[in-house]
């Protein structure tokens, strides 16, 4: 366990808030209203038992195939099986990603509310009768999406940047020092990029942003896409997952959205509720499942 240092942490306030700044180099796509992506399934794989308080603000899969549902509202992490049944439930303070370790512990991100001061990263192993959360990390400004690399290495956005933490616990300080992201949001980790959505306006951005950055040098940056929603209006970008090369993305307006890495090329799969986030179904390999801040976990496939 190990505490980080805290750093200034800018809110710009409105989701419409644009500045004409760029983070790098690279194509850049979405400033047209997207198109759709072609047909697309959607069915209730969750249903939500009391709508918002059961907000699901991500999950996980653990090595036998179960999901695990952050329930920000509620302060657990529950766990369903294949046939969406709840079988178990783990109190963990405002939780946000929860992601399998290579040790096959649980990492579950804590403390991801703006009230909470300062949060961290817990795991447990989730094959446990009785599973006890235990602090691996601490002392983040408003932690939220999390993902390891295929070192080991775990990636945690907070408010105040993207942090890289070892199998020990302890920070790559080098690396954090060089990058530069305003609210950071989603991370996934493919080969040598860290993709992270950002919303924050600044500098380095606006609202709607999907970054590449470079493991081995993160201050190599470029921005893969800016999403917009209802014309040319930017939209609060959310979770994100790779899958089959390509980037879908959750959003405030309600899209799951497909990004190719490479052109930056967008498209909508599904319009829907508020979005919060996406991991591939460990029971059906074409199909995503998506939260919402309703509570209820949808199963979406994706055709073509």
């Amino acid at each position: 366990m190990l505490s980080f240092r805290r750093g200034v942490v800018r809110v710009v306030v409105g989701a419409a808030v644009v500045t004409s700044a760029s983070f790098g180099t690279g194509a850049v796509a979405g400033a047209a209203p997207l198109s759709s992506c072609g047909q697309a399934r959607q069915e209730v794989a969750i249903r939500s038992s009391v709508p918002l308080l059961d907000w699901s603000e991500n999950f996980g899969v653990d090595a036998q195939g179960a999901l695990w549902v952050s329930r920000l509202m509620r302060g657990e992490v529950q766990r369903y099986d294949r046939d969406g049944r709840l079988t178990a439930t783990v109190a963990v303070p405002s939780p946000g990603a929860v992601r399998l370790g290579p040790d096959g512990l649980l990492y579950v991100v804590t403390g991801n509310s703006w009230l909470a001061g300062s949060g961290g990263i817990v795991r447990f192993d989730p094959a446990a009768a009785n599973p006890t959360p235990a602090v691996f990390a601490s002392g983040f400004p408003h932690p939220n999406g999390a993902a390891f690399d295929a070192d080991g290495n775990l990636y945690v956005t907070t408010g105040n940047g993207v942090h890289r933490l070892r199998r020990d616990g302890s920070e790559d300080m080098d690396w954090w020092a060089k990058v530069r992201v305003e609210g950071a949001n989603g991370v996934a980790v493919s080969g040598d990029s860290v993709f992270v959505t950002a919303n924050f306006a600044g500098e380095n951005g606006p609202v709607g942003r999907v970054l590449r950055l470079s493991r081995t040098d993160p201050a190599d940056a470029t921005t893969v896409t800016d999403l917009t929603s209802f014309g040319s209006l930017p939209d609060f970008v959310d979770d994100l997952v790779i899958r089959g090369g390509a980037l879908y993305v959750t959003t405030l307006a309600g899209h799951l959205v497909r990004v190719n890495p490479t052109t930056g090329a967008a498209c909508t799969v599904v319009s829907t509720q508020s979005l919060t986030a996406v991991v591939a179904d460990p029971a059906d390999p074409s199909a995503l499942l998506a939260g919402s801040e309703e509570g209820t976990v949808l199963r979406i496939r994706p055709i073509g």
